[in-house]
């Protein structure tokens, strides 16, 4: 993937965080650095090209090593950068999805570094988004699993919202869990919702996907209706669950995530 990027520069990351030199401002956190400027002041960096799904041109991202200091850089963890970059989360396009695109493809290629047969170091394939072993022939490509996100509604038109106990303090969004090997994405709604929060779904509607690569995740995000049974939370992922009307919401999560965007979909009355 040897191409030239007509923009010149890269996203440029380092563990669970986007970085930027330290003059840019948070309102400029989608636009390139310099590859120059990357190369001075990283020799170490990982710089790769991937290729746009939404069309032509490429990505240029660059990964910095977990030990190398940051004089003159901050750094924004990627979860607290969505906040900044709301358009086009949802959708993947736009600056946004390019630089969530960019952030996936930084943790496969740390995580891609030996073959996951034989032991060999990767390298990359020649023509295509993918690992190569030299000594085995082992192809890898970017690892996506699939998870669902579900907003329930009863029948007097209140939404299940949750707390987590990896949240923060007060927050409350919606359930959510990873599709099993051998399980369709409903069937993965309907046991996630009753491992949890010990209710019945039925009316199971998928809304919107998003992105969310941490580490690897697509969120698939549905709407459920409440069919029986009475709240029970598993206290193991959950802490609390409870049933909110619009007046009575507790502390949501930021924009830029599909939790939000389900939310709110509810708050305008648009869900199916």
């Amino acid at each position: 993937m040897c191409r030239t990027d007509p923009s010149g520069g890269a996203h440029v990351f380092q563990g669970d965080s986007l970085l930027i030199p330290d003059s840019t401002a948070d309102s400029q956190i989608n636009e390139v650095v310099s590859l120059e400027k990357i190369r001075r002041d990283f020799p170490l960096a990982d710089i790769f090209e991937i290729p746009r799904v939404e069309g032509q041109g490429i990505i240029t991202g660059a990964d910095i090593p977990a030990a190398v200091s940051l004089s003159g850089w901050r750094a924004i963890p990627m979860r607290q950068a969505l906040s900044l970059l709301v358009d086009g989360i949802v959708d993947g396009a736009g600056p946004a999805g390019r630089i969530l695109r960019a952030y996936h493809i930084a943790q496969w290629r740390r995580d891609s570094v030996f073959c996951g047969t034989c032991g060999a170091r990767n390298g990359d394939a020649p023509a295509e988004l993918a690992r190569l072993c030299p000594s085995c022939g082992r192809l890898e490509f970017p690892r996506i699993s699939p998870a669902i996100i579900t907003i329930i509604i009863n029948d007097k038109g209140q939404a299940l919202l949750a707390h987590n106990k990896k949240f923060t303090s007060g927050v409350y969004s919606l359930i959510a869990g990873f599709n099993e090997a051998g399980e369709n994405l409903e069937a993965t709604v309907v046991r996630e919702v009753k491992e949890e929060v010990g209710i019945e779904v039925k009316d199971v509607r998928y809304i919107a996907s998003q992105p969310w690569p941490f580490p690897n995740s697509l969120m698939l995000g549905f709407c459920a209706r409440h069919a029986s049974g009475e709240i029970k939370v598993d206290d193991i992922e959950i802490e609390d669950a409870q049933w909110f009307t619009p007046e009575t919401l507790p502390k949501l999560p930021g924009g830029g995530s599909v939790s939000r965007y389900l939310i709110n979909r509810w708050l305008e009355g648009s869900l199916p």
